[in-house]
Formats: C-alpha cells, sequence, structure tokens
C-alpha cells in the first residue's frame, strides 16, 4: 500500500515513525514467541528465560506509541484514513501486547516443565505453536501492507488453530489421567497451548483493525460469515446501477 505524502512534513514523519514502531514491536513479540516454544522443545532454559527479559521491551514500546499517538492527535488533529492510521496503531499495539504476555506466560511454564526429566507430550505444543505464529505473522502483514483479503482469512485459519488446540488439550488430559506423576507438567502444556490459541484470537483482532485501517470498516465481533457478508453488501452498494445510457461490454 503506497503511503501519501502529507503537506506537512512532520505529520508524515510522525504517522511513519509511529507505524514503524508497531511493527518493531510486532517483530519483538514474535521473536518472544518462538523463543519460549523453542526453549521448551530443545530444552533451553536460555532461550525462555530471554522471552521473559525481552517482554520489558515490548511494554516500553507500547506506551512509546500511546504517548506519540496521543501527541499526533493533539497538536495535527488528524481525519479520515489519517485519524484511522492513529486509531488502528494503538489498537494493534495493544493486542501485540497481549500475544508478548502469552509467549511471556509460556516460557514461565516452560522454565517449570524443564526442572523435570524430558515428556515427550510437549513435542504436541509445535504444531499448535506454527499455526499461531502463522496466524500473527499474516494479520501483520494484512495491516502493514493494507491487504483486507489476507485478513479476511484469519477467521478460517482461526478455526483451524482452535480444532488443533482442542485436539491437544485432549490429548494432554488422556496423559494425565495415565500418568498421574506427570500431572504438573501436563497442566503446564494445557495452559502453553491455551496462550497459542490466544494468539490466534489476538492475531485475528490486528486483522480486523486492518480492515479498519483499509477500508474503514467495523467488522469487529461480526464472525467470518457476517463480516464477509458486510462486506460484500457494502461493496455492491457502492456499485451504481448500470443504465441503458452505459456502453455495452
Amino acid at each position: 500500500m503506497t503511503e501519501p505524502v502529507h503537506i506537512l512534513g512532520n505529520f508524515g514523519n510522525a504517522l511513519r515513525d509511529a507505524r514503524n514502531t508497531v511493527l518493531r514491536m510486532a517483530s519483538i513479540a514474535e521473536q518472544n514467541l518462538e523463543y519460549s516454544v523453542r526453549g521448551l522443545l530443545t530444552r533451553n532454559t536460555d532461550l525462555c528465560n530471554e522471552a521473559i527479559a525481552e517482554e520489558d521491551e515490548v511494554n516500553q514500546l507500547e506506551r512509546l506509541i500511546d504517548a506519540d499517538s496521543f501527541e499526533i492527535l493533539i497538536r495535527f488533529n488528524p481525519v479520515a484514513g489519517d485519524l484511522r492510521e492513529v486509531i488502528a496503531g494503538m489498537k494493534v499495539a495493544n493486542n501485540i501486547e497481549r500475544i508478548s504476555d502469552e509467549a511471556q506466560n509460556i516460557a514461565r511454564r516452560a522454565r517449570k516443565v524443564l526442572k523435570h526429566p524430558e515428556i515427550p507430550e510437549a513435542l504436541l505444543i509445535e504444531p499448535v505453536y506454527e499455526k499461531a505464529v502463522s496466524l500473527f505473522r499474516d494479520a501483520m502483514k494484512a495491516y502493514a501492507e493494507g491487504n483486507t483479503e489476507l485478513a479476511m482469512s484469519l477467521y478460517e485459519r482461526d478455526r483451524d488453530l482452535d480444532e488443533a488446540h482442542s485436539d491437544v488439550i485432549r490429548e494432554l488430559s488422556k496423559g494425565m489421567d495415565k500418568e498421574s506423576g506427570r500431572v504438573k507438567q501436563m497442566l503446564h502444556l494445557i495452559f502453553m497451548v491455551r496462550s497459542l490459541e490466544r494468539v490466534g484470537d489476538h492475531a485475528v483482532n490486528i486483522g480486523e483493525d486492518a480492515v479498519f485501517l483499509a477500508d474503514a470498516e467495523d467488522i469487529r465481533h461480526l464472525g467470518h460469515k457476517r463480516a464477509a457478508k458486510r462486506r460484500r453488501k457494502k461493496g455492491s452498494d457502492a456499485t451504481p446501477p448500470k443504465t441503458d445510457s452505459d456502453p455495452a461490454v
């Protein structure tokens, strides 16, 4: 998506800086998510510790985004697409911070699991993680590029993540029944999978913010089918009816 050139150079710079900070924040959150899960799978406590330590950076960036966004609102009084840029950036940053929180939760639980002998059930986490991080990456791509089609595709993929999450929970619950001595480790794994499922929910929220930014349309809380139906209706309403004077195609 090509960014418009603003007459007020400082205004344009402020918008670009705010967006770049959001993207930087997302990069750190994704890294935290990767380190927390890889720390579990490779039994590397240092990776878990790094994911926990970097959470402070994410929190600082969210505060910076809020402060800069309020400054833009006060100084430049943006309207239309520029106003949506500021609002969407703040909302996306909030969801990124929540994703990083989930990464920290996973890392803390992973450290507790790693205090015990290796359990094969930990491998069940990986496919759920892959689905969750893919959703997050594409949500940020939709936001950065104004790709509403990609944003809308996140709904169906989040359903796949939910199903994978439920399947793993069932497997771990069965393991708890069979291996009473590993109940605590299994519980930690269950909470990790739930954290990954929440990452998908936050990714969908970011996708909805991407649609709001690109098309000035609020599709929150509608779900996939209702959101798609509303967008189709909006598109058809925006197309002028064909008249007899229109040239034949």
